[in-house]
């Protein structure tokens, strides 16, 4: 009896002797060292990134956005995951901001009026008839004294700013008539996004402002709860504001670019092959979407000519264009001391080029 169950146990040593060895086989070369190469990376837990906006896919930022994790994952070879959620999917625009100061998403890119909630003078992009073209907000981002100044103010709040994706030129919806003179404005409801300056820019032509989510606009138009709202025309396009608005007035009164942004700590925190990575990305997306939002937002009217709903869509003529600019100039002096006169003087000396 003692023999054989000395047996047995002498076979059950040996058989585990004999495992071991074979795992020590398998993750170990010949030589000693690990043998995983690629099987290793494979393993290694993937950096997630959270995307999250507000605009729908077949918009410029949205185009942007896909753009960037697939070009974000293709050049850190699989170690980053990057992860879009557009149309509000997970926060709306007055939410956002504090979701990447709390890292609960790594990166966003809120309209510049958004970011003036944290920092008044980025209300500089919401001033009516700023800028002339998509090439004059490039250089004031690009300038020291503009993009710079502005730049730099984010990490007091463990924001990072990345770069500055192009949505267009903004122009007018209404229900009720055209706007074609600044008096058609009176006692008529729009949305604006949370900027002062953006209603500031209303009640200069005795409209009445009505700070709204993007995500809740349509509805609004819908129920009448306000009269109209200014947005690109790709934004008007893919929210459908057209089917709820009668009027559009080309206007191109207003920038709408956003600030993509990311957590500080997240950011510097990356390892530096994944970051540089990701920079490049992040370049190439910048360039394509400086090269095609205008683009995008040009197909977009088209389509909603196609479309047939509006009654009229009216653009400005030079004589009303300058109408609008003298019963909204106002506003620059009203914000001198909150936005900054070195801002203001800066930008209007690109508009003078």
């Amino acid at each position: 009896m003692q023999k054989k169950l000395s047996l047995i146990l002498s076979t059950i040593l040996l058989i585990g002797v004999l495992a071991g060895c074979g795992a020590r086989s398998s993750e170990t070369s010949g030589d000693g060292s690990s043998s995983g190469g690629e099987g290793d990376n494979k393993n290694e837990e993937k950096i997630t990134i959270k995307f999250s906006h507000v605009v729908a896919e077949n918009t410029p930022k949205g185009k942007a956005a896909n753009m960037f994790e697939d070009l974000a994952e293709k050049y850190t070879d699989g170690k980053v995951d990057v992860q879009v959620f557009p149309n509000s999917q997970l926060y709306n625009d007055d939410e956002v901001l504090s979701a990447v100061q709390q890292n609960n998403v790594q990166m966003a890119a809120p309209a510049t009026s958004k970011v003036s909630k944290l920092f008044p003078e980025w209300q500089i992009f919401d001033f009516p008839f700023a800028f002339e073209d998509t090439q004059a907000v490039q250089e004031a981002m690009e300038s020291e004294k503009i993009g710079g100044k502005l730049f730099k103010m984010l990490k007091d709040q463990n924001l990072l700013g990345l770069s500055m994706w192009d949505n267009g030129f903004k122009q007018m919806t209404l229900d009720e008539h055209a706007l074609i003179k600044p008096e058609d404005f009176k006692g008529q409801k729009f949305r604006v996004m949370s900027s002062k300056v953006l209603e500031a820019q209303f009640e200069a032509v005795d409209a009445n402002p009505t700070p709204m989510p993007f995500s809740e606009v349509y509805s609004a138009l819908e129920q009448g709860v306000i009269d109209g709202q200014e947005n690109t025309l790709s934004n008007i396009y893919s929210k459908k504001f057209h089917e709820v608005q009668d009027y559009m007035t080309i206007s191109n009164h207003g920038y709408l670019g956003y600030a993509v942004i990311t957590n500080d700590e997240f950011w510097t925190g990356l390892p530096d092959d994944v970051r540089s990575s990701l920079e490049k990305a992040l370049d190439e997306t910048t360039k394509w979407v400086r090269e095609n939002g205008e683009r995008l937002n040009n197909e977009n009217l088209e389509k909603i000519k196609e479309d047939g709903t509006l009654k009229e869509i009216h653009k400005l003529t030079d004589e009303e264009k300058q109408a609008w600019i003298k019963a909204m100039d106002p506003v620059y002096k009203q914000f001198e001391d909150e936005v900054g006169k070195d801002l203001i003087e800066a930008v209007k000396a690109l508009r003078k080029k």
